[in-house]
């Protein structure tokens, strides 16, 4: 189902993009909002990023992704942009960004209208975010006029009607940014924008939807609780017990050590891959001392975990993933997980093992002590079977 979006019209969206384009290039910062030869490109320099291109007089496309806002890419269940998206497009590029969830937000224009897929109540797509200081005249002579300091919005607004006019000058970016400014520059980018007499427009011709192409079944997190389902299920496969290490002992005594009453009972519930290390309380947790920085005990920890871990793997067997150790004053018990999710382990249903980390863990190991949920961490189970 679609939905219509409240934008400028495509001649005004391009004309304040532009004009920003070529006034920063005057001073140097040309890649913000540039002007290529298919259309216009955004960078805000934190991982977000826009394309906007002209097709015809009547048919425009505006996409991008924010690195914070665009919660379309992932959302439960998944949201398909560019279903029933029309025919024109440019398929080419939109189809890969969002195969690999790098398409926050898709609008195109036709008939005299904008509009897109529609969202579920409340879902940001990072658009707003992103194009703000385009999305009213007043907006973009704002930002005009903050581009070095004494910049006056007198000398914005003319610098932006001379750009609606198609007649900007060298003395228009001067008139803004100072004698500073770089207008051959400027003007670069105006007549490769259209906003120069004689200039006109890039245009992009028509894409063409392709006849199939992969779209997501499961989000990332609908396909990260199908893993920790199955881990749930899982039994643990038969395998020799690892073989009595130092490295046991020395993890042995500093958690006597750090007994919460004193008395040498502690629990410790760890989970470690290659990469990653995570805790949570068990019982009796390890006690932190007064005398000591803040998390000073968790680093401990973790590297007394990693220790032990390295010292008990082995090339056929793999390594044990989730870790539970109780001590007194005299002994321990240990339980080592390979395979499974243990019961002792909360599941909270959007935090657990990455899925890329679990399969580095499995091709580590020989076929017959992987698994069967090994299958699940395949990318390709997220997406649709095509033809």
């Amino acid at each position: 189902m679609l939905t219509d979006v409240d934008l400028p019209a495509p001649g005004l969206l391009w004309t304040r993009w532009a004009t920003l384009g070529a006034a920063l290039t005057a001073i140097g910062r040309a890649t913000v909002w540039p002007i290529d030869d298919r259309g216009a490109a955004h960078d805000d320099g934190d991982g977000g990023w826009a394309r906007f291109a002209l097709l015809d007089g009547r048919r425009a496309v505006l996409y991008g992704h924010h690195r914070e806002h665009s919660a379309t890419t992932h959302t439960d269940p998944p949201l398909d942009l560019l279903t029933g998206a029309p025919d024109w497009l440019p398929w080419a590029e939109l189809s890969p960004l969002a195969e690999n969830d790098r398409l926050g937000f898709v609008i195109w224009h036709e008939n005299g209208r904008w509009s897109r897929v529609r969202y579920r109540d409340g879902l940001l797509d990072g658009m707003t975010d992103l194009l703000a200081p385009l999305l009213t005249a007043e907006r973009t002579i704002t930002a005009l006029s903050a581009m070095i300091s004494g910049g006056t919005r007198e000398a914005a607004s003319l610098l932006l009607t001379a750009g609606v006019r198609a007649e900007l000058t060298t003395a228009d970016f001067q008139a803004l940014l100072g004698d500073v400014a770089d207008g051959e520059a400027a003007l670069a980018v105006a007549a490769r924008a259209g906003l120069l007499p004689g200039t006109r427009a890039p245009r992009i011709a028509p894409g063409k939807r392709p006849p199939m192409r992969r779209v997501r079944r499961l989000s990332q997190g609908e396909h990260d609780r199908l893993v920790w389902a199955a881990m749930h299920d899982a039994a643990e496969l038969r395998r020799p017990a690892p073989p009595t290490t130092g490295e046991l002992d020395t993890l042995v005594s500093w958690l006597q050590d750090r007994a919460p009453q004193g008395d040498g009972r502690c629990t410790l519930l760890a989970y470690a891959d290659a990469t990653s290390f995570s805790s949570q309380p068990g019982e009796r947790p390890p006690a932190d001392r007064p005398d000591e920085e803040r998390f000073t005990a968790f680093r401990l920890l973790t590297e007394l975990v990693r220790t032990l871990r390295r010292a008990e793997s082995d090339p056929r067997y793999g390594r044990w993933l989730f870790l539970r150790v109780e001590t007194s004053a005299t002994g321990f018990k240990i339980e080592r997980r390979y395979d499974s999710w243990p019961p002792w382990w909360h599941d909270d249903g959007v935090s657990g093992p990455w899925r890329t980390n679990l399969q580095e863990e499995m091709d580590a190991r020989l076929p017959p002590y992987r698994p069967s949920w090994v299958t699940l961490l395949d990318p390709e189970i997220a997406y649709r079977p095509t033809p």
